[in-house]
């Protein structure tokens, strides 16, 4: 990076290496072989000292492939308890397994420590709470928690009755990735141990989704309808909220025997609405077209699915991409022998298309990419703002002023995904992105550029970290004779506490912004979560 006339470079921060293998390492389970499952797949496998040595996953050809590259190799055949078609399938298996091992049967295969959660966002209570019934399994469940608060609370309890060896609460991890890597890290350090720019004052940060992967994902695709999935706020940035949270209310040694309570906020607000993906904003030539490869303005628009999936100019076919999201369309698409047929899976699924007289759960149960964004089934935001507040903590005078945090997704940008971040504090203020933190000092005038290095290009190494630190956690207790609460404090850095209130926080500025108001936290907070929590106990 070059640096301008007064600026000084800081040692480029570096990742951790992968931690030391114990005799018995972790052994872990992958429920969903989709793009996230990969993800922690290809993380633990290069990042971790856990094993992967199962995975659930319906899709036979996704199972197949995850487990010959990632678990049982290409030319052996899966061993007994590797694959599972169904994740039932796993809990049945795993109930007869301990059966077996309890009843003193030789030559039983080991079980797994624990579980990596991977399905589809409105599957993740059933699993978990399962799991949770299950009992002695550490799980990491991807982001969101859930789709629902209720659902949340439910899982809250499942997971604060799953017991591990010794009687005591199981590990357990959310996808929040952004708060592990190295990026977010330094940057919370540099605010909160090193207070570089003194007492925060307010923050404002942006996630860019970009113009067409919005289109991808939340208009053609999963996450497109509440009432298939959630909130755009949730599905896609309930992990920018956790991560303004662990910068604004989290102390900074949260593990620390005398750490004080967090600085919670006083009120939330938020606006935001669908602006562009709707039928009143297709252009007039395109007329009655509900799909791209049969519109006549096909060739001229940014938004054809033909552009974005074949094309040479994005992340189409014609890039030499068949990775996410082509595998997305087409799950088997390596398979195919030539560019040519696996164009024509590629056309073949943007062909299809669904008219006025089709049933609208036949059309909510699937995605359909070739679909004309501006005639879609969606109906999520694509721009919202979030305005948090905080009130003095006068008890705790240092670092608890009174300050506010702004949150801003956006659809509409060129950026995919990579967000900004501007600090003001009352001696200087920070500007981040994903590459650099630039620390400007208004007391001597001087600016400071870190350059973390990116371990991955997983959410800037956030997919390696946290995989890395929740098997480390494992590990720990498995083999060296830490707490689970210590192993949850110290390397996962995170409670089940802490990831409740960061998805209240989500659900509870969907209310403001549906009902158009200033919510107070702390009487939401109590009638809504703490009250439903209490019965719980």
């Amino acid at each position: 990076m070059d640096l301008k006339s007064g600026e000084q470079q800081q040692d480029i921060v570096v990742p951790p290496p992968r931690p030391p293998f114990s005799s018995n390492p972790p052994r872990l389970l992958v429920i969903g072989a989709g793009s996230r499952g990969r993800a922690y797949a290809r993380a633990v496998n290069s990042s971790t000292n856990g094993v992967l040595v199962a995975v659930a996953e319906p899709d036979d050809y996704k199972r197949a492939q995850f487990g010959k590259t990632m678990i049982w190799g290409a030319t052996t055949p899966p061993p007994e308890g590797a694959e599972f078609k169904d994740w039932r399938d796993f809990i049945t298996y795993e109930s007869s397994r301990r059966a077996r091992v309890e009843a003193g049967e030789e030559n039983v295969p080991l079980g797994v420590d624990a579980v990596f959660v991977c399905v589809l966002d409105e599957m993740h209570r059933e699993v978990v709470v399962a799991l949770g019934k299950l009992g002695g399994l550490h799980i990491m469940c991807e982001k969101p928690l859930a789709t629902t608060l209720n659902d949340c609370i439910d899982m809250y309890a499942a997971l604060r009755s799953n017991m591990v060896a010794g009687d005591r609460q199981g590990v357990f991890s959310i996808g929040h990735v952004l708060r592990y890597s190295p990026h977010n890290i330094l940057l919370r350090k540099l605010l909160l141990e090193d207070r570089v720019i003194g007492d925060i004052l307010s923050v404002v940060h942006t996630e860019p989704v970009g113009w067409w992967h919005f289109t991808h994902s939340y208009v053609r695709g999963n996450w497109r309808r509440e009432d298939t999935s959630a909130p755009s706020l949730l599905t896609k940035s309930c992990h920018d909220i956790d991560v303004l949270l662990w910068l604004l209310c989290s102390p900074p040694d949260c593990a620390a025997k005398d750490c004080p309570p967090p600085h919670l906020p006083s009120t939330v607000t938020s606006i935001g609405s669908l602006q562009y993906f709707k039928r009143n904003r297709k252009p007039q030539g395109a007329g009655g077209a509900t799909n791209c490869l049969f519109c006549p303005i096909e060739k001229s628009c940014k938004y054809s699915a033909k552009r974005i999936y074949v094309g040479p100019e994005l992340v189409g076919l014609g890039t030499g991409n068949k990775g996410w999201p082509i595998s997305i369309l087409v799950p088997d698409i390596e398979s195919y022998g030539s560019e040519k047929e696996a164009e024509a899976a590629v056309l073949a699924e943007l062909a299809r298309d669904y008219g006025g007289n089709t049933p609208d759960p036949e059309v909510a149960r699937q995605n359909w990419f070739g679909r004309c964004v501006y005639e879609s089934d969606n109906d999520v935001c694509d721009e919202q703002v979030v305005t948090m507040s905080w009130d003095e903590d006068a008890e705790y005078s240092q670092g608890r002023g009174a300050k506010t945090a702004t949150f801003h997704m956006v659809a509409q940008t060129q950026r995919v995904c990579e967000r900004y971040t501007n600090v003001y504090g009352v001696d200087g203020e920070i500007y981040a992105d994903s590459k650099v933190i630039k620390v400007q000092d208004f007391n001597t005038g001087q600016t400071t550029v870190h350059q973390p290095r990116i371990e991955s290009l997983g959410h800037g190494g956030g997919d390696a970290g946290l995989t890395r630190q929740f098997v480390l956690a494992v590990d720990k207790v498995k083999n060296h004779g830490w707490s689970t609460d210590r192993a949850q404090k110290e390397l996962v850095g995170t409670t089940i506490d802490e990831i409740i209130r960061s998805h209240a926080m989500v659900f509870c500025a969907e209310v403001a912004r549906r009902e158009k108001k200033v919510i107070d936290w702390p009487t939401w907070w109590s009638s809504e979560v703490e009250s439903k929590l209490a019965t719980l106990s």
